[in-house]
């Protein structure tokens, strides 16, 4: 796998003047030209400077006022079902069982005979009546064929009595058979609902990073696992990295448990492709939405539910503990306090085992901790455990009356603590969780910004490094000027179509003075305009990925 040299394919060399707009760079916060040799960022500075340098050997592309900054890297997506929901059925918009079985029948009528119907994106939260369908209405609405539909955050779904059937899920937990399935359920209808030809699941990861591509991502981080696919899903997903199309990097993950050194060294090597830990999706516990993230006092609109924990203490432990011993990423899915109270335990144990040093080195990482009160976040610190989080979770469930504050009662109002986070010194990386949430950078940056808890926004500045350089990082990636734009860096970059660029902070007593041109603060696009930045084009190491027609025009 690449992860630091230029992408497969790469075009014969050719040098590339950016100028007439405004860089994002620490180098020089006022450049406004910016040149490229070959897949490294060559030279940045001045339109006065840019004039003297062009000649007629470059292309020069006229920015006319964009803003050209570091590439996003989305630090945890699904590209297949991020393919799979784009292509598939979106029931976001639905607001009632009625309408969930209109839309059912609508799209089963558009369907090849025989054809299984995949959806995603229902929110009974959203509902008036959160009554669900049973599995026969779904049956019948789809005239028969077997149905899928993810919850919005695929820690359910609802299934025809067909798929049920078809998955034997008799006698598996998580099904009491009802259309709404969880834990091992879910996993087996999951895997039963998608047994794709190998077309079909390139043709949905393709879709995913040419969406990613148009929206300024650089690199995605895949957090395969075997509940979600097989492995020939993630080998699918890696080959993207040498096959030669201009797409962005894959950055996999394949969250599998391993008891000893030798076990997880096993599954390295039968994947048969280079991976960047056993982590990621490796469930601790599941979803506030579902009730499964493990909490440790009950769900204050289910009293009788503490959620789930899937993983004991112990078989943590032994998985941190081995993939330790091989210096490699370690990492689990943890929502919940109780979720993380067992990750927490684990790595001390783990840490006993083999020495908090082979801890700190191999750069563990956390997955959402969306519930982390301050000796849980300092312990995070210790370990030097990155926090890959998900801001746009907060914009969609942390408003008031949101989801959370439904699920959990005055305990929302301490979920996705960034600001925490950050002054306690624990590393945090931003992403999607596509197709949890859209890949839509710009939004989940405006989302730090307006985290419905006010003393947990951060700036815009360190929102967009959480979604840019901190990805890198977050991947243990030895180069360190992967994510920035400075001389001799990596030219991975995105330029957009601005309103307006400015600095915006959390404290509004810090705007004034960080506006003066003495700050040498670089600007970021106003996001608070009623409309995101427009990508204008992509490039990955020198490479174009996506460009806009009217970048050249």
């Amino acid at each position: 796998m690449n992860t630091s040299g230029m992408p497969a394919g790469q075009p014969e060399r050719k040098v590339t003047l950016y100028r007439n707009g405004s860089v994002y760079s620490a180098a020089d916060p006022f450049a406004t030209a910016m040149v490229v040799d070959g897949g490294t960022v060559a030279w940045i500075g001045s339109e006065q400077a840019a004039t003297s340098i062009a000649d007629s050997s470059m292309e020069i592309i006229d920015l006319r006022g964009a803003l050209l900054a570091p590439g996003f890297v989305d630090s945890h997506v699904h590209l297949t079902e991020t393919g799979i929901a784009a292509a598939g059925l979106r029931l976001d918009g639905v607001r009632s069982a009625a309408g969930l079985l209109d839309a059912v029948a609508a799209a089963a009528a558009g369907l090849e005979a025989g054809a299984p119907l995949l959806g995603h994106g229902w929110d009974e939260a959203h509902w008036a009546d959160p009554a669900l369908p049973t599995s026969a209405e779904l049956g019948r609405a789809a005239g028969g064929r077997n149905v899928y539909l993810s919850r919005v955050d695929v820690h359910s779904a609802l299934v025809s009595d067909g798929l049920a059937a078809a998955a034997g899920l008799a006698g598996i937990d998580g099904w009491d058979g009802t259309a709404h399935v969880l834990r091992d359920a879910h996993t087996a209808a999951r895997l039963a609902a998608r047994q794709l030809p190998e077309s079909a699941r390139l043709q949905y990861q393709e879709a995913a990073l040419r969406e990613a591509a148009a929206n300024g991502y650089v690199a995605l981080a895949e957090m395969a696992a075997p509940h979600i696919c097989g492995m020939d899903d993630l080998r699918g997903s890696v080959a993207w990295n040498s096959s030669g199309t201009a797409l962005p990097e894959v950055l996999p993950y394949w969250g599998q448990l391993a008891a000893s050194e030798d076990e997880a060294r096993s599954i390295l090597d039968e994947l048969g492709v280079p991976v960047l830990g056993l982590a990621g999706d490796l469930n601790i516990d599941g979803s506030v939405g579902s009730r499964t993230a493990a909490l440790r006092t009950p769900y204050a609109d289910s009293p009788d539910h503490h959620g789930n924990l899937y993983l004991s203490v112990d078989e943590a432990a032994r998985h941190l503990a081995a993939c330790s011993l091989l210096g490699v990423q370690a990492g689990f899915h943890v929502i919940g306090d109780a979720g993380l109270d067992a990750a927490l335990e684990a790595l001390d144990r783990a840490a006993a085992e083999v020495g908090e040093q082979r801890i700190r080195a191999a750069g563990h990482r956390f997955e959402h901790v969306e519930m982390a009160d301050a000796t849980a976040i300092a312990r995070l610190a210790k370990d030097s455990v990155t926090v890959s989080a998900q801001p746009a979770f907060d914009a969609e469930w942390g408003a008031r009356g949101g989801m959370y504050e439904q699920r959990l009662g005055d305990r929302s109002k301490a979920m996705n603590p960034f600001a925490s986070y950050y002054s306690a010194g624990v590393p945090l990386a931003f992403g999607s969780d596509s197709p949890v949430t859209p890949l839509r950078p710009w939004a989940s940056v405006r989302a730090c910004l307006e985290h419905s808890n006010p003393s947990e926004r951060i700036s815009a500045r360190a929102a967009f490094l959480g979604h840019t350089r901190a990805g890198w990082r977050a991947t243990k990636q030895r180069n360190p000027l992967m994510g920035q734009l400075v001389p001799g860096a990596p030219a991975s970059f995105a330029v957009w179509e601005v309103e307006e660029l400015m600095v915006q902070v959390a404290d509004s007593r810090v705007q004034s003075w960080s506006t003066d041109p003495r700050a040498r603060t670089p600007l970021l696009p106003a996001l608070d305009t009623g409309s995101d930045p427009v990508c204008l084009q992509t490039v990955r190491e020198g490479r174009e990925i996506f460009a806009a027609e009217s970048l050249r025009a």
